[in-house]
């Protein structure tokens, strides 16, 4: 055999075994999304916040640690506290994965805690609301943790040409599973009379799901990513606390300000797609006087449109370039929410429209984004990098929320609060459109795709 047959051998071997991790990759975004739809989305908060109010007293203030807090706010802020869990947390593992290469047994340990506090959500009956708090904090963080070293595989599983497509898809994954299961969720709510259950144990039951499906679907991943071995670091320091880590981070960074630079851009068009994701019911039941049946049906319509949006903008990645499309993204959003201004009340019809615009766009820029970051991290340090990435995705995503709830308060209007996102899309369009991302590919000493 010829030194060039056995060099094509190898070669298709390795696209073999890259396409077989590809396709366990997936199927992370398969199993946890479930828990974002179904969990996060819709049912949780309404259900966490009516067992806060049975255990209120008279005022209506439950005290957890003794501290004074509404009933209603229960929720907000157990999710607030998740999330600095959560950043305590992203940097400290992104590291230690990054120093250690092991990043499968501490993706499998973060995905079990987290699908077993989601499953757990099925004792919440009665008054336990400090239970209910505790497992959002749990699950969310474990959520995040898992989704840093989900994320860090990327650069190690697909080629520089190849990657817009695989994160797509990935998205695509996640987006089909949250909609299937939302569809069984919501016949099982539905019709729970008809099933012999009360609407509390159906809500239980929908919840629960999310983490049997969760640790079930994270088997496929587990056994076809494998883990690597370390690009040593001879200046790395030793691993140190979640925000001692997270500096050290940021200081490395410094050596690549135009990855710094992407990251900057995408923390502020990102914050405003997720204050889009969760004040949209808002803006649909308060400023619309819209059903609460028309905005699950809502949420289900983005579900399943963001799959094609998702697969569709990566295919518009591979002719046109990533930044060239995430670009394009941004400038749907601004139309969208300059759409969503002009809606007219109590009309479902062209509030699935707008949900339909937000799906087409979601996926992609979401898919695109974690995609291009990927080109731009340094080898070697792929979870510590995305550890920065993943906070940026959900620590700071308070700031966009703020200036909707601000405006709302300084003009009564629901109308203003959501077009006043726009500045969050125009913002991170300019940003982004300074970023010379070949130059940055370059800087971060990875090869060049031939579109970018």
């Amino acid at each position: 055999m010829s030194a060039q047959t056995t060099d094509e051998a190898a070669d298709e071997a390795g696209r073999a075994e890259r396409v077989r991790e590809q396709r366990g990759w997936y199927f992370y975004d398969f199993a946890c999304s479930v828990y974002s739809t179904s969990v996060l989305t819709v049912f949780l908060g309404p259900y966490l916040t009516a067992v806060a109010k049975e255990a209120a007293d008279a005022e209506g203030f439950v005290h957890p640690l003794g501290i004074p807090v509404r009933a209603g706010s229960f929720f907000a802020y157990s999710v607030s506290v998740s999330v600095i869990v959560a950043v305590l947390l992203m940097p400290l593992v992104g590291a230690l994965a990054d120093r250690t290469g092991r990043k499968k047994p501490l993706l499998a340990a973060a995905a079990y805690t987290g699908a077993a506090a989601t499953a757990g959500m099925f004792l919440l009956g009665g008054d336990r609301y400090l239970l209910g708090g505790l497992l959002l904090v749990v699950a969310n963080a474990s959520l995040a943790v898992s989704m840093v070293l989900y994320n860090a595989y990327l650069p190690q599983i697909a080629e520089p040409d190849e990657r817009d497509a695989v994160s797509s898809r990935g998205w695509a994954f996640g987006y089909t599973s949250g909609a299937f299961v939302l569809i069984l969720n919501l016949v099982l709510f539905q019709g729970h009379e008809s099933f012999g259950l009360s609407e509390g144990t159906a809500v239980r039951i929908c919840l629960a799901s999310a983490g049997v499906w969760w640790g079930a679907f994270a088997i496929i991943p587990l056994r076809r990513l494998r883990d690597r071995a370390v690009v040593r670091d001879p200046g790395a320091a030793a691993v140190g606390t979640g925000w001692k880590q997270l500096v050290a981070t940021l200081k490395d960074m410094r050596r690549h300000p135009l990855t710094l630079s992407f990251l900057l851009a995408y923390l502020i068009y990102n914050d405003g797609v997720q204050t889009v994701i969760s004040q949209a019911s808002v803006y649909g039941s308060e400023e619309l006087e819209l059903e609460q049946s028309t905005l699950i049906v809502a949420v289900l319509l983005v579900q399943v449109l963001a799959v094609a949006g998702a697969l569709g903008m990566g295919r518009l990645a591979l002719r046109f370039g990533a930044k060239r499309t995430i670009l394009g993204s941004l400038a749907a959003w601004t139309v969208t929410l300059a759409a969503g201004y002009f809606l007219p009340a109590r009309t479902p019809l062209w509030f699935f429209v707008l949900a339909s615009a937000i799906g087409l766009v979601l996926g992609g820029s979401q898919a695109l984004s974690r995609s291009l970051f990927s080109h731009l991290v340094p080898r070697g340090k792929e979870a510590e990098y995305f550890s920065a990435y993943e906070i940026s995705d959900r620590g700071v995503s308070w700031i966009g929320p703020l200036v909707f709830g601000l405006t709302y308060q300084l003009t009564g209007s629901y109308r203003d609060a959501i077009i006043s996102l726009v500045i969050f899309f125009a913002l991170g369009f300019v940003l982004l459109a300074r970023v010379p991302v070949r130059r940055a590919v370059e800087a971060a000493g990875n090869p060049v795709p031939s579109r970018i």
